[in-house]
């Protein structure tokens, strides 16, 4: 065996050694930045949060194999228990194997509500209603042009989805909502970052905020003067 061939699989163990070592460093560095920045606003910050894993039926926790849930930030915001984390998640197999990154933006509710999804009409949503998937119809064409809404119980589904939540969905971005039980979430592609997390929270807080009071009270709540729950992420 000549010198170079004897030499690669050293340089190979060491590139990769310096990848490993590199990547620990900027993973704590990381975890240092978010654990400043929940101290900043009085919130809290916990690396790992196997808690998190398998709480939820619904999307985007309903993918794929060894989901892992990190980066938990968890507090409140405008008096209610939130939170944001990042989730991941693995499809396929061998070659194919594939991994997902995501970002969950979150806050709690007065009280626990039908699973409602609101996510925007894309390719996949197309597929899925052609296929006999659900897709509620309201009497706004651009929001049922825009957004595919899915409901467990049609009459909370309508009470929800009323005009002014209509307009304020179509007025702002194509990211999906979920309800299920006493939390609302978003989800985007990607690490977490903490720049998106204000404007995130205050789009789910004026979702919360425009759902009708009959509502909540047919659900065994009244957030007028009431008092918000306590959010156990």
């Amino acid at each position: 065996m000549d010198i170079a061939g004897a030499l690669f699989p050293i340089v190979v163990v060491g590139l990769f050694a310096s990848f490993v070592v590199i990547a620990f460093f900027v993973e704590r560095k990381r975890k240092e930045r978010l654990a400043a920045f929940a101290a900043a606003i009085g919130w809290t910050y916990q690396h790992r949060a196997p808690q998190l894993v398998g709480r939820w039926r619904g999307q985007p926790f309903n993918v794929g194999s060894s989901r892992q849930a990190s980066h938990l930030l968890a507090g409140t915001f405008r008096g209610r228990p939130a939170a944001a984390f990042q989730y991941q998640y693995s499809t396929g197999s061998g070659k194919n194997r594939s991994t997902t990154t995501l970002t969950v933006t979150m806050l709690s509710l007065p009280a626990a509500l039908p699973d409602l999804e609101i996510t925007n009409e894309g390719v996949g949503a197309k597929i899925a209603k052609a296929f006999g998937g659900q897709d509620i119809q309201f009497e706004s064409e651009e929001f049922n042009r825009r957004w595919r809404v899915q409901g467990a119980v049609a009459k909370t589904t309508h009470d929800v989805v009323h005009p002014r939540l209509m307009e304020l969905l179509n007025a702002g971005p194509p990211d999906p909502v979920r309800i299920e039980g006493t939390d609302i979430w978003t989800w985007h592609t990607g690490v977490l970052q903490t720049e998106p997390l204000h404007a995130r929270l205050t789009r789910l807080a004026a979702i919360v905020d425009s759902v009708p009071r009959h509502v909540w009270q047919d659900h065994g709540a009244d957030p007028v003067g009431g008092a918000h729950p306590e959010g156990a992420w």
